[in-house]
């Protein structure tokens, strides 16, 4: 009875967060954190320990999932080399770093145990970027902070079971290289697998609840599976999330997308709530626990502080020339746009029919001789796809720059959160020292979270990074728009021309409240979801954009669908 007390509390606490958080001008997962501080601090409230297994395998999988999901894989591919760099080469710069930082300043500390320690404090959290989608910064920010907050556990997790290892047994460079290569690869081929699968099943099953059940399952049947291999589960989590994410569109009805996306709203609400308030409370047993050790919480505080602004400092000294090389690439991609524009001219304006080659340089001639080979339809379909990408890419780059200033929110928007306090938990009993580690990775995590999150507005404010292009998003509307009134005049006018040949009465198969009419209205709505998703994996228009045009879409069906004649029995 006192665990359910305690649990429903728990959730009117995180209800009252998310609602009153706002108008305190505080964030709710910072609010949390700091009532969970003062409350663990009351004599009354018993001291809470949670398993760090239960954070790592059961929270983490599911957010992660639901993050990935959500996640528009245009941006996602094109801000791959940021997130790649800032989720692997960042944790493993970090915590080499921090590791020796660690191994000076901690007595008898040394180096595999301070390296494990640095691979705890390096990763940024995914729960602690939902800050960050309420200051309105640029997508390509929250892309960037989202995309390396999925992907850096798995480095870090790997980096610390290696120096756990290591502090009993020697281990070399191209084993840890190798685990790591092992823990991706294993997680990315069975996420893969279970995200097929997962739309397979999902597509078969008619009832949008049934629908929505299975999938609050699929984060673990692709987490346990991996972790069981040895390989990273919460990977294998992010990739499931994408794979879905992606087919969702094609295979999963509108009901079934507006289901999932609810239900998963609520998911996350309760869980990400549930991670701060936990992280708070854990604060008297930790802070208990430092206190019977040797170094003291004066020790702890000094050592945590150091950690955090070298955390800082590596970070900084990592994202800014990062962001100078994507500088460069995207001012070479735009010198070459006004070339592969011409050559994307040419082939829209190229008779289908026609012999077309392409040269050693990509170059299309219609017809024309020389060094050069004849493709087929399909390998010329392809490329036109590649190079409308290309100039996509090269237009999205250089409309929304990431610069200095975007280069600061991005360092000071990369908070500690549950996977810090989580993984500190998990060091063996006999590590040097573990309680003041433990407490060292709370504090960091704690004081990331305040400190970073609270400022964080004040910061934006200062600096002035871009933020969403209102008008560029409207224009984008505008555009959609009337590409889907194109559609529908078009599929309208076919329809009419069917009936007329067909000798049916002129009107009859286009008015809405018939059989006829709904089966109609169907049909321009799967042609109009068909161009948006040709254009969401080309990329001419914002993912904003985009997805609100989807959703108008769904939105149509279903009340179309609510409405359906009596005797219509077609498939939608």
């Amino acid at each position: 009875m006192e665990l359910l007390v305690v649990a429903v509390l728990g959730l009117l606490g995180i209800a009252a967060a998310t609602a009153f958080g706002p108008r305190l001008g505080v964030a709710s997962p910072l609010l949390l954190v700091i009532v969970g501080i003062f409350a663990s601090l009351l004599p009354f409230v018993p001291d809470v320990e949670i398993d760090p297994e239960l954070i790592l395998a059961g929270v983490l999988p599911p957010l992660l999932y639901s993050a990935s999901v959500s996640m528009p894989t245009m941006e996602f591919r094109r801000e791959f080399s940021a997130i790649g760099g800032l989720s692997v080469g960042l944790v493993v710069v970090s915590s080499i770093v921090l590791g020796i930082v660690f191994a000076l300043i901690i007595p008898g500390l040394g180096l595999a145990a301070g390296i494990a320690l640095g691979a705890i404090v390096s990763p940024t959290d995914a729960v602690a970027t939902s800050i960050v989608k309420r200051i309105g910064v640029s997508p390509r920010i929250v892309t960037v902070l989202e995309g390396e907050s999925l992907l850096n556990d798995a480095t870090a997790l790997v980096l610390l079971r290696s120096a756990i290892v290591a502090t009993a047994a020697s281990v070399t460079f191209w084993e840890v290289v190798g685990d790591f290569v092992f823990a991706v690869v294993v997680a990315i081929v069975i996420g893969y697998l279970v995200g097929k699968a997962n739309l397979w099943v999902r597509e078969r099953v008619t009832d949008p609840t049934v629908n929505t059940v299975i999938s609050f399952t699929v984060p673990f049947l692709a987490a346990v599976p991996s972790e069981a291999l040895g390989a990273s589960g919460l990977v294998a989590a992010v990739v499931a999330g994408l794979v879905t994410g992606r087919g969702a569109l094609q295979r999963l009805s509108p009901q079934h997308r507006a289901s999932d996306t609810q239900a998963w709203r609520t998911v996350e609400l309760v869980l990400e709530g549930a991670v701060f308030l936990l992280m708070g409370l854990e604060m008297s047993a930790i802070v208990a626990d430092v206190q019977g050790g040797r170094a003291g919480i004066v020790a702890g505080l000094v050592v945590a502080g150091v950690a955090l602004a070298a955390v800082l400092l590596v970070r900084a000294a990592y994202v800014f020339p990062t962001l100078g090389l994507q500088r460069r690439r995207a001012r070479r991609g735009a010198e070459m746009r006004g070339h592969l524009a011409n050559m994307q001219d040419r082939l829209d304006h190229t008779d289908p029919d026609a012999p077309v080659r392409l040269d050693r340089m990509g170059g299309s001639y219609a017809g024309e001789p020389g060094t050069e080979r004849a493709v087929s339809k399909a390998r010329l379909a392809g490329f036109r796809m590649r190079i409308r990408r290309k100039v996509a890419d090269i237009d999205y780059f250089t409309a929304e720059p990431l610069g200095w200033r975007e280069g600061t929110v991005i360092v000071w928007a990369g908070m500690r959160g549950a996977v810090t306090l989580a993984a500190a938990q998990t060091l063996p009993p006999d590590t040097p020292e573990r309680s003041l580690l433990v407490f060292v990775a709370f504090v960091v995590a704690a004081a990331s979270l305040i400190v970073q999150g609270g400022t964080l507005p004040m910061l934006v404010r200062w600096v002035k990074p871009a933020k969403l292009d209102r008008a560029a998003v409207e224009a984008d509307r505008d555009e959609l728009d009337d590409l889907l009134r194109g559609i529908a005049r078009r599929v309208t006018a076919d329809a009419a021309a069917e009936a007329k040949a067909a000798g049916e009465v002129p009107g009859d198969a286009v008015r809405a409240r018939t059989a006829g009419g709904f089966a109609l209205r169907m049909r321009v709505i799967d042609e109009q979801r068909a161009a948006l998703s040709a254009q969401r994996d080309d990329g001419g228009f914002s993912s904003t954009a985009l997805t609100e045009a989807l959703a108008a879409l769904d939105a149509v069906q279903i009340s179309l669908e609510l409405r359906r004649p009596s005797g219509d029995v077609s498939k939608t």
